[in-house]
């Protein structure tokens, strides 16, 4: 058998294709990556959420404890938090019904 000697152009076209390779699988490297951090940031974002329902449905329940201690201390009404003025709400007139027949 006689050795057979690539031509130049056929050398560059095979040193263009490992080249292609090489610059490809660093590029899958580099997604890869990316899409780890991605991920992670992804996570960190789902629990900052979770994080903030919570602090709200918190926040919900302080409102309501608040509200109830007002009612109780000034009786139903309307605030105006621009002013901080309460207004209550008026008592209807109710009359007492006797049992007494007169």
């Amino acid at each position: 058998m006689s050795e057979i000697k690539f031509t130049e152009e056929e050398l560059k076209t095979l040193s263009d294709l490992s080249k292609a390779y090489q610059d490809i699988q660093v590029l899958i490297g580099q997604v890869s990556v990316q899409k780890l951090i991605n991920n992670q940031r992804a996570e960190k974002i789902e629990e900052n959420e979770l994080q903030l329902q919570s602090d709200y449905a918190t926040n919900q329940e302080k409102e309501r404890e608040f509200v109830q201690t007002l009612n109780e201390k000034y009786g139903p009404g309307q605030l105006n938090p621009a002013t901080g003025i309460f207004v209550p709400t008026p008592k209807e007139d109710t009359q007492e019904i006797s049992s007494e027949v007169k």
